[in-house]
């Protein structure tokens, strides 16, 4: 049987930390919306364009709160976890609108409180309801919560599985060296140091790869490895899987006993705190995902997109069976899966985009029984970075997108320097996505893939109004993933 979640002294724990939480919000309506997303999804720019245009008066159609006027006042406030680093954006939310340079990505924890005060849309509700809901944004790397999994997880079923997956496919290339270190050695001699580091050092170099933009794959936990922060060098992130373990117990003081203790340090130093202090406590979630990325490498990045995206799912599973039922009786009761960057193709495309969206996640739905449970699938662009347009070639109308390339993005061969503008054509995603998801072979042809041209654009220049006002930072379907994920909040 797989070691439990948490021990009993977490339980506690955590069920004291969500009484506090209770309690808190009968004074003060709160609710903790979860931003995270693998590798390159946009998660910081999410954030500094979801609070920017509540508080600048942005245009938010779908968001019903904003649209009927009920909202009468928008404000930052001081979060309520002084632990906790706060989300910087004024400085992300500079970086975008004054430089138009895209913010840093999320390295750790971090978080925002944002307060709207709003009158209900019943009168009943005005009666009993205080009328300000201050939301708690909580921004972490996706790396963090595909660790989640593992605290189901022993020594050997960790190293079995990411021993079997990285040995197939373009895995396999990037793992050599790391497993033919690892095949080498003998696991149940003495543990020795150097030897560990070398096994660790090879095997966070394969992760490494497997994140870099030429692969962008997106299975591969641990995710400390990827960014250790304070922890680098410690024994914690110092150990790697092994391959051919046997289920006989590590000889005392061998490698491989070594190995099995690290990892399960790395699972109490590093999985759980986060699992405890935080992720047991949202309400709400919504995972970024850059599809388009994915589909630009081909079918193997898209099916490893999948995978991680099951796992993901994982980690909010409804009812008695779940991840989390036995641990806490809060739950996500709203998850929401965005494929970013939507400006990145002519409107003609968003349709399929959440196609591509929808079948990445239908699988890992339907395995663990999510369907109705509040989730929820999307396309969005959290800053509109384009514009659209059409062109003339060869007599036909050809939609094509406008916007400024960074500097030193090449297009036919012609790199840019940050400065001028251009129209590319995006390229279409297919109807149905279904070839994205077989199994390729030496036989298999790629003709009937997309070609989409994933090109990095400039945020735009935003223009000011006659009071020298700047605009609201433009998006697609941001208020769309507002109402989804607090709209009901206000009513």
């Amino acid at each position: 049987m797989p070691p439990s979640l948490t021990s009993v002294t977490d339980s506690a724990l955590i069920a004291i930390d969500n009484l506090a939480d209770r309690a808190s919000a009968l004074t003060k309506p709160t609710l903790r919306l979860g931003v995270t997303g693998l590798s390159r999804a946009g998660k910081t720019v999410f954030i500094s364009s979801l609070v920017h245009n509540l508080l600048n008066g942005g245009r938010l159609p779908l968001f019903e709160a904003i649209r009927s006027g009920r909202v009468s006042n928008v404000r930052l406030e001081p979060q309520p976890d002084d632990a906790i680093p706060r989300f910087q954006y004024e400085d992300h939310i500079q970086a975008l609108v004054r430089d138009r340079i895209w913010p840093d990505s999320t390295r750790a924890i971090s978080e925002l409180r944002i307060t709207l005060d709003y009158q209900s849309a019943s009168g009943w509700g005005r009666w009993f309801s205080a009328g300000r809901l201050s939301i708690d944004i909580v921004d972490y790397p996706g790396e963090w919560l595909l660790d989640l999994p593992l605290l189901t997880q022993d020594y050997k079923t960790f190293s079995d599985d990411t021993v079997a997956l990285a040995s197939g496919g373009v895995r396999a290339e990037l793992a050599r060296e790391w497993l033919d270190i690892a095949s080498s050695i003998d696991i149940n001699a003495p543990a020795d140091e150097m030897t560990a580091r070398r096994l660790a050092e090879s095997f966070a170099t394969y992760l490494r790869a497997c994140k870099s933009d030429e692969r962008s794959l997106s299975t591969l936990p641990p995710g400390r490895f990827l960014m250790p922060g304070d922890l680098e060098g410690s024994p914690a992130l110092t150990f790697s899987p092994l391959p051919g373990l046997t289920h006989e117990k590590a000889p005392k003081g061998s490698l491989r006993a070594m190995m099995e203790r690290r990892y399960e340090a790395y699972k109490s130093i590093v999985v759980k705190p986060f699992f405890r202090e935080h992720f047991a406590r949202l309400d709400r979630q919504i995972v970024l995902i850059d599809a388009l990325q994915a589909v630009n490498r081909g079918p193997e990045a898209v099916q490893d997109l999948e995978r991680a995206l099951g796992d993901v799912l994982a980690c909010f599973r409804p009812g008695k069976n779940s991840l989390l039922s036995s641990l806490v009786g809060r739950r996500i009761d709203k998850v929401l899966v965005a494929a970013t960057k939507a400006d990145h193709l002519h409107h003609e495309s968003h349709d399929r985009l959440e196609n591509l969206t929808r079948r990445l996640v239908d699988r890992a739905i339907t395995t663990i029984g999510m369907s109705g449970a509040g989730i929820e699938v999307m396309a969005l662009a959290s800053v509109r970075a384009t514009k659209e347009a059409s062109v003339r070639q060869d007599g036909h109308s050809l939609p094509v997108i406008v916007g400024t390339p960074i500097a030193g993005e090449k297009i036919n061969g012609e790199m840019f320097d940050g400065n001028r503008t251009t129209a590319i054509f995006p390229g279409d995603l297919p109807e149905d996505p279904e070839p994205l998801f077989r199994a390729l072979d030496a036989e298999s042809s790629t003709a009937d893939l997309p070609d989409v041209n994933v090109v990095r654009f400039r945020p735009p220049k935003l223009e000011e109004t006659s009071g020298g006002i700047k605009l609201s930072v433009p998006h697609i379907r941001l208020d769309r993933a507002m109402q989804f994920l607090f709209g009901d909040k206000l009513a």
